[in-house]
């Protein structure tokens, strides 16, 4: 790589690391999903309660697997044959989780995160409940403000999202939001996490390379 635009890259990985920091959120830079799973190592350990979000990244990433094979108690939302009702008391006990992993639609170079939530059960969890919340994304939900980030979630992620989940929303038709009232809609809960209480409760872990959507 040009010496040149490597330092500019530096640059920026700083001033973002500085962002979350000063909002009491730590940021992790790693290279690739090899990477990523040898670094939870440290984590998914010593029989802890893990929850995860609804998240294509976790798949993407080998996380889910990952977790399933790890020495710990897997609130596991994605196992087969779960009806609805044992799905939502899933939700609930990864409320009060040691370990809730996720993803986050977008984050931004002043070190906050941007959600778009169905159920609400993923954004309410990264708010409070577990004790630690480690959130996963790629390089392409990085967005330089909150006006990026959001155009990103409303025009590419929520109408993504609601196809590969064959909803009958407008935007699966028209490539954007519209700000529906569809009984499909799975824009409920809109949240931006900032400055976080707990100090390093919150971990961003971003990985160099394009994930999910």
């Amino acid at each position: 790589m040009d010496k040149n635009l490597e330092t500019l890259i530096n640059l920026k990985r700083e001033k973002m690391e500085k962002a979350f920091r000063d909002n009491n959120m730590e940021l992790v830079q790693l290279n690739d999903k090899g990477e990523l799973l040898d670094y939870l190592n440290q984590y998914l350990k010593d029989n802890v309660s893990v929850g995860v979000g609804g998240s294509m990244t976790l798949f993407e990433t080998g996380v889910i697997d990952k977790i399933r094979k790890s020495p710990v108690k897997f609130y596991d939302r994605y196992q087969e044959g779960l009806t609805g009702e044992q799905i939502q008391d899933i939700f609930r006990q990864s409320l009060l989780a040691d370990l809730y992993i996720t993803s986050s639609n977008a984050i931004d170079m002043n070190g906050c995160l941007y959600n778009i939530d169905g159920n609400g059960n993923r954004v309410a969890a990264m708010i409070y409940g577990p004790k630690k919340v480690l959130v996963i994304v790629g390089r392409n939900k990085i967005f330089t403000n909150e006006e990026a980030a959001i155009n990103h979630i409303r025009n590419v992620a929520a109408p993504t999202n609601a196809l590969r989940l064959n909803k009958n929303t407008p935007c699966t038709k028209a490539g954007k939001c519209l700000n529906c009232h569809s009984a499909d809609r799975i824009c409920s809960s809109f949240v931006k996490l900032s400055y976080q209480s707990v100090k390093n409760r919150i971990q961003v872990i971003v990985v160099n390379e394009d994930l999910g959507y």
